[in-house]
């Protein structure tokens, strides 16, 4: 049997080519994901070994939640101190700014987008165990004001060579500055900086731009001496340290600063991995369809098997040793592609700011393991019910290729799907509504579940669709149009499970148009409900400015008010927390900020507002206290006033005063400025002087409220284009699936082609009628796609009102194109099917068996 098995492969080669496709791409996609995260997992574990020493010194709330420096600090004195430590072979200091940007020679900020602006004080103190830091590979270290060092990726993409002119933006600058770059550095012990650029200064300097010319640090690397352990030379520091400075291992200290990368590695993975999920699942059907239709193909064979000895386990074990077969080759093909494919991936989150051009891909044991384990699987799974079903046709019933599916299992097929539906429906319910732990899961298995439960039905739910398209065909195109119609519902299973794998690729393009169509229209509404004033003055970069921006912009002609907003991230309730400072008398004159209780007006140093929705998940109301812990300490704000949040796009949960926040430890840079103008003044010539002031900041830009709005739009725009362009697989698979149904169908059908082109049917007529087969299938998909989504679209639009996205909209135009474009594919889907069919001799196909 298993010599039949490789001489049933062997002369199908052509026919099982598209179903291993499916699974190289899927494959393909689960190999790309676990290489891309591997790659990133060992880059950051890298960069992190190489970014701390053996033993790290720092203020108590020397960081904030985010990881970047506040302003508490360290003398230089306690420095030199700790070189003095037993154990310590020297101690050096660090000065640290997450807002160093390089602009290129063209003008453009390099980097950006996610990944910070790493701005250090120069120094050669060694890595923790053993390992190099920062080094200089070209050039010289820094010396004096008017010089700076760059690393290598960053020189590289900004254009710039040793003796150019390096044109620098900070949030910590009253102006440009532009030092001469001096030398270029790199990590010697691998990792990559991940889309981050790092700016090296001397310490002088570095202490003049971001510790206000003091002779400070942000924190101090301690180096053992040898033989000293890390956790000895700790205890030693420790001893000697005064009350507000803590030591840490730099083993503990990499580990502490990867930990949220770590977490984002992890939502990443399994952001990933869902596609890949998706692209299987969809080349799920069209394996399971070609299965189908080469059992039916081989009814004979099989049968000839079954009258000449073989039991019904050995024609199973046949076809499955075929579907292992195909299973491993899709495998193979699929590890290699994935490589490829982890290129790609690593390029399209470079375009997001995560670049990791610098690091060499990661091939992990698991990977191989992952590749053939999934594709294997998949492949034998699909495959199961296809071989059990031809192990069940009768010698003689097959003989005489009686081998059509009693209607009864139709029937079946429609329970099944009904209480898939059912359960899928209450678990995404309850996913929405109800308080249950991890509800993304109970959400995600809901839509799947329901999307199964409709593939499942799609035989009997697609018939009315079907015998429309059939009606329509006879009435437009006559015999042709009639023979294509009763070609598609002659089959119901196969037309339906082809469409089936369009339809989930369609469901959840839906689902995402209407979620991005409904979030783009709610930052609209939004800004026009709540913004009053007339220009805004932000980073697109996200990361703050100099204060000094707004004290220039306060004194220009034409500007009424200037209102300052601030973020921070403290720790409240045990998680990282976002805090907003503001101004509130200045705010009010640009700003709607509805109040549910209280007034805005009684916000001042020491209290704090609070979002309607916080405070009722938090049971907090006006006169509470409510703890957080700043760089500072902790200490107890009072809530003032609650306010609605539904609408605000820029407000976060918890809101204070300017001062509260620099109090706490929270450097002076603004995040956005809410500008009005006076009475009468042009409010485009206003924003053409503010342009004209802020000409050399290149990441600092003013736009009016339609600007504001695009800018606030553009996220969700790089978000879609980047999950779009991830189901784009799995569309491909479904359309290499109507292309592999319709190819097989002509091949099952060669003696009734023959005898159809033998009375008369042109060759234009014969490619004409398989067109409308493949356009059948396609609006079929579409359709169930375009419908389910749009009740997954609604639903989860429903969920989230709470959280400001309450305008709920419908992308009408976009749906009904995603069904025209689908019956645009069924037409190309059906060019090669339809050549082939036409090119049939016909003597040779009529005497077919």
């Amino acid at each position: 049997m298993f010599k039949v098995g490789w001489k049933s492969l062997l002369g199908r080669k052509l026919r099982l080519l598209m179903s291993t496709f499916a699974i190289v791409l899927g494959v393909a996609f689960v190999v790309g994901s676990l290489i891309f995260t591997d790659t990133l997992s060992r880059s950051f574990d890298a960069i992190f070994a190489s970014s701390v020493g053996d033993v790290v010194v720092r203020p108590v709330g020397g960081t904030s939640d985010d990881g970047s420096p506040t302003t508490e600090t360290l003398p230089a004195s306690l420095v030199d101190d700790l070189a003095d430590v037993p154990g310590a072979a020297r101690a050096d200091g660090n000065v640290t700014s997450f807002g160093v940007f390089v602009v290129g020679e063209n003008g453009k900020v390099i980097g950006g987008q996610g990944a910070p602006g790493l701005g250090v004080n120069w120094n050669d103190a060694p890595a923790a165990n053993g390992l190099e830091g920062l080094t200089i590979t070209e050039g010289d270290e820094p010396s004096g004001a008017d010089e700076v060092v760059l690393d290598e990726s960053t020189a590289e993409q900004a254009g710039y060579e040793i003796g150019d002119e390096v044109h620098l933006v900070t949030s910590a600058m009253q102006a440009v500055q532009r030092p001469t770059l001096v030398g270029v550095a790199s990590f010697a012990d691998g990792g990559s900086t991940n889309g981050a650029t790092i700016t090296v200064f001397d310490t002088a300097t570095a202490q003049a731009l971001f510790a206000g010319g003091q002779d400070v640090y942000n924190d101090a690397w301690v180096t053992a001496a040898d033989g000293v352990s890390q956790e000895q030379l700790r205890d030693e520091v420790a001893a000697t340290l005064p009350a507000g400075f803590e030591a840490v291992t730099g083993d503990a200290a990499a580990d502490e600063a990867a930990s949220d990368l770590v977490e984002a590695i992890s939502f990443l993975s399994t952001f990933l991995l869902i596609f890949a999920g998706i692209a299987l699942v969809v080349g799920s059907f069209l394996i399971v369809n070609t299965f189908s239709i080469l059992v039916a193909q081989r009814s004979r064979e099989l049968a000839l098997l079954r009258a000449i000895g073989a039991s019904r386990r050995q024609v199973t074990r046949s076809v499955m040793f075929e579907a292992v077969v195909l299973g491993a080759v899709g495998s193979t093909i699929g590890l290699g592609l994935g490589v490829l494919l982890a290129m790609g991936i690593r390029a399209l989150f470079a375009t997001f700011g995560l670049d990791l051009s610098g690091q060499d891909l990661v091939f992990a044991a698991r990977t191989p393991l992952a590749a053939y384990a999934v594709g294997i699987l998949v492949t034998v799974v699909a495959a199961y019910v296809p071989a059990r079903r031809s192990a069940k046709i009768p010698p003689v019933a097959a003989l005489r290729d009686d081998v059509a599916m009693p209607e009864s299992a139709l029937h079946w097929r429609l329970v099944i799907g009904g209480v898939l539906i059912a359960g899928g429906a209450g678990a995404m319910l309850a996913g929405l509504y109800a308080d249950v732990p991890s509800p993304g899961w109970w959400v995600g298995g809901g839509i799947l579940a329901v999307l199964l439960g409709v593939a499942a039905a799609s035989p009997v739910i697609s018939r009315p669709v079907v015998a429309l398209a059939a009606l329509v065909y006879r009435r437009l195109y006559g015999t042709v149009g009639n023979l294509a119609g009763q070609n598609s519902l002659r089959n119901p299973r196969r037309t339906a499970a082809t469409a089936s794998a369009l339809m989930i690729g369609l469901a959840l393009v839906t689902t995402m148009s209407i979620l991005g169509s409904s979030a783009k229209d709610s930052v609209d509404k939004s800004i026009e409900e709540n913004f009053y004033g007339d220009l805004v003055v932000s980073n697109v970069i996200g990361v703050p400015f100099s204060p000094s921006i707004a004290n220039r912009i306060e004194r220009t002609d034409g500007v009424a008010e200037v209102s300052r907003l601030r973020y921070a991230n403290a720790s409240f309730d045990g998680g990282g927390q976002g805090v907003m400072g503001i101004e509130p008398r200045s705010l009010a004159e640009v700003a709607n900020v509805p109040m549910v209780e209280g007034s805005m007006t009684d916000l001042r140093a020491g209290t704090v507002l609070i979002a309607e929705s916080r405070a009722d998940e938090d049971g907090l109301a006006v006169g509470d206290d409510v703890e957080m812990t700043f760089p500072t300490g902790k200490r107890s704000l009072e809530v003032v006033g609650v306010y609605e949040t539904e609408n605000a796009v820029l407000f976060y949960p918890f809101t204070t005063t300017l001062g509260t926040l620099t109090d706490a430890g929270f450097a002076a840079a603004d995040n956005y400025l809410l500008i009005s103008t006076d009475d009468g003044a042009d409010v485009a010539t206003v924003q053409r002087t503010l342009e004209e002031q802020t000409a050399e900041l290149p990441t600092v830009t003013v736009k009016d409220q339609a600007g504001f709005a695009d800018e606030q739009r553009a996220p969700i725009d790089q978000m879609l284009l980047l999950i779009y362009a991830l189901l784009g697989l799995a569309l491909v698979i479904a359309v290499l699936g109507i292309v592999n149904t319709l190819a097989l169908s002509v091949i099952e059908r060669t003696r009734e082609v023959g005898l159809l082109r033998a009375i008369g049917l042109a060759r234009s007529q014969l490619r004409r009628m398989i067109r409308l087969e493949a356009i059948v299938i396609a609006v079929l998909g579409a359709v169930l796609g375009v419908g389910m989504g749009l009740v997954f679209g609604l639903a989860l639009m429903t969920s989230l009102a709470d959280d400001g996205l309450e305008v709920v909209t419908v992308p009408t135009l976009q749906l009904v194109g995603y069904v025209l474009a689908a019956g645009v594919v069924g037409v190309l889907a059906a060019v090669f099917p339809a050549r082939r069919a036409a090119r049939l001799d016909v003597l040779r196909a009529i005497g077919t068996e």
